[in-house]
């Protein structure tokens, strides 16, 4: 990372580049053996009290003491990719929303307040794609009144990485007691390779419908009741495959949502004794020549940051991080 400006390190960064992305050195106990210096790139969330607030991609927040800097500047948003389809943060936000659809919502200016009894965090967390209408703190207050009349923790997503995304919503959430608990990867990916891929297909079902042998697959169900159903068959053009298994239960399943030029990929789960064996594979690619036929050209995904076997598998199929998304919940004290 180069900071040297006129054969010297610079600070050229103020309180007035809070919302822009930067690049800073500073000292810090926590460098590699050897080096006083760590560096830190990431939107400028916050300048207050002699403190910065840094919000890295990840979500991560670095508070580094302004008496520690030794350089500073802002930076260009991160180079657009170049393999795979192009997408911006608002279009890809809508239409994985589309995709998982709540029971029950509401608007708040430009937030979306959705509830779904409690069926997955994505179904029951506020949407906030714009501007509230409230004061920030008065829109928070809001939320929580919301899902407490309904008997729900209440969360917001929210996303960083991406350009337009909402690093400053997330360090406003800390500041007014909000904690992240749960973050994860939106990939992307071109859709005819997948279709393309060499994959036994043959023993994949597709259907419309969910059944309940699929739903004993389905891990994040529990006891299917009215909400789960209505939330896996929400959506443009749903898709379910299954993989026969021995009993009654699949041995893998997945499901696709089709939605213009999007496929959107979830639930796919395989039988723990029978991983390693092209399962996976042969769903997606099922998944994916039936969205080609409906005139899909992209494909998203997403994958939480600790489920190394499920990236590797995206990984090899030309999935590429377009940003991270994350759930904050009120920490009730």
């Amino acid at each position: 990372m180069e900071f040297i400006g006129g054969g010297r390190l610079e600070v050229r960064i103020t309180s007035a580049d809070v919302g822009k992305r930067v690049s800073v050195r500073y000292v810090t106990d926590s460098a590699a053996a050897g080096e006083k210096f760590t560096d830190a790139v990431g939107v400028l969330t916050s300048w207050d009290k002699s403190v910065l607030l840094i919000t890295r991609k990840s979500g991560e927040s670095v508070r580094i003491a302004e008496c520690t800097l030794v350089a500073g500047k802002t930076v260009p948003a991160a180079p657009a990719r170049r393999r795979g389809p192009s997408a911006t943060f608002p279009e890809l936000a809508r239409a994985t929303a589309r995709a998982w659809r709540p029971v029950e919502s509401e608007m708040l200016g430009e937030w979306t307040l959705r509830a779904s009894g409690g069926f997955t965090r994505r179904a029951n967390s506020v949407l906030p794609l714009g501007d509230p209408g409230l004061p920030i703190a008065d829109a928070l207050t809001h939320v929580r009144a919301w899902y407490e009349a309904r008997e729900l923790p209440a969360y917001v997503q929210t996303a960083t990485g991406a350009e337009g995304t909402q690093e400053l919503l997330c360090a406003a959430l800390d500041r007014h007691g909000w904690r992240r608990e749960v973050s994860a990867e939106v990939r992307i990916a071109a859709l005819a390779p997948i279709g393309d891929l060499d994959a036994d297909v043959s023993a994949v079902r597709l259907s419309r419908t969910v059944d309940e042998s699929w739903l004993r697959r389905y891990q994040r169900s529990g006891e299917p009741g009215p909400a789960v159903r209505s939330v896996l068959t929400s959506g443009p053009s749903v898709w379910f495959a299954s993989v026969a298994g021995t009993g009654q239960v699949p041995a893998a399943i997945g499901r696709c949502v089709v939605d213009g030029r999007w496929a959107g990929f979830m639930a796919v789960e395989v039988d723990p004794e029978q991983r390693r064996r092209g399962l996976a594979t042969s769903v997606m690619t099922a998944l994916a020549r039936q969205a080609l036929d409906e005139g899909a050209s992209a494909a998203w995904l997403q994958v939480e940051a600790d489920n190394d076997g499920a990236r590797a598998l995206y990984d090899g199929m030309g999935f590429t991080p377009h940003h991270h998304y994350h759930h904050y919940r009120w920490a009730e004290a």
